[in-house]
């Protein structure tokens, strides 16, 4: 999918960005960073890693990292040119959202404040900082054989939601949070065009994700609720979006940026 180069992806302990890093493998990647705030799962992934590699010299790291927190978000860039040399990829995907849905009237201001930590705050620091250490980066040729595809210094995919072009009952702190994200990645697509770095993010709906089955074990009748949302009928695997992260991060998508791509089985266009 013309995917070479180092990549880091932060979240990539669990679900669906531990799908991107295990794509990122298979793909060919030279370099991986695999972060997440459970060190444990990280590792994981980075085992699972190895053995998808398709480059025989593939190297794979995994750390911790709290989003949340400047300086985590500062070491682990730092230890990912350190170890590596560049970012040609980043894909954030650390998000959380609340453990049981409420009404916007019972919605404590702590719970809503910590998933905009997260989901918000987290965002911005990962675009920040990775932008700036790829702004530092050469420029490579998109594609050897097609130069008119430009250079780049690297690309960024964040993932959002289909909450971030619409909303569901009971949903505040999540929804609101993932709108941001657009807007971040809009604006941060804007930003980098000049240094010549592509910021994308994908749209997903519901996922095959611990995320997903903790939702519905803990609200009584939710499993039902997202099979009638959805038009396909099932939810979608996390290789499923991992797909669309690696090829917005490809050179396939050279011509891509600030777009927020839609990966949800039709549910955003439902009438």
């Amino acid at each position: 999918m013309a995917i070479h180069g180092n990549a880091f992806v932060i979240g990539g302990g669990s679900g669906i960005c531990k799908a991107t890093a295990i794509g990122f493998a298979k793909e060919g990647v030279k370099g991986l960073l695999v972060a997440d705030l459970d060190l444990d799962s990280a590792l994981e992934t980075a085992e699972r890693c190895k053995t998808a590699a398709q480059n025989p010299d593939f190297v794979v790291k995994a750390i911790q990292v709290d989003v949340t927190s400047p300086d985590s978000v500062r070491d682990a860039v730092s230890t990912m040119v350190e170890t590596f040399g560049r970012v040609d990829y980043c894909v954030n995907g650390a998000g959380i959202t609340s453990p049981v849905p409420k009404h916007i009237v019972q919605v404590e201001f702590d719970q809503f404040r910590k998933v905009q930590e997260v989901n918000v705050n987290g965002t911005f620091l990962v675009l920040s900082t990775v932008s700036a250490a790829m702004a530092a980066q050469e420029p490579r040729p998109n594609d050897e054989e097609q130069l008119g595809r430009g250079t780049s210094r690297g690309s960024i995919v964040n993932v959002a939601s289909v909450l971030s072009f619409g909303a569901i009952p009971r949903a505040s702190s999540y929804t609101s949070s993932k709108h941001a994200v657009v807007g971040l990645t809009r604006a941060a697509a804007l930003d980098n065009l000049e240094n010549g770095i592509r910021v994308n993010c994908v749209c997903p709906a519901w996922v095959d994700t611990p995320m997903t089955q903790r939702a519905c074990d803990n609200t009584p009748g939710f499993d039902r609720f997202v099979q009638s949302q959805l038009p396909m009928g099932r939810v979608a695997t996390p290789e499923e979006i991992a797909d669309a992260i690696l090829f917005l991060s490809s050179s396939k998508a050279s011509f891509i940026a600030g777009s927020s791509l839609m990966v949800d089985g039709a549910l955003s266009i439902r009438t």
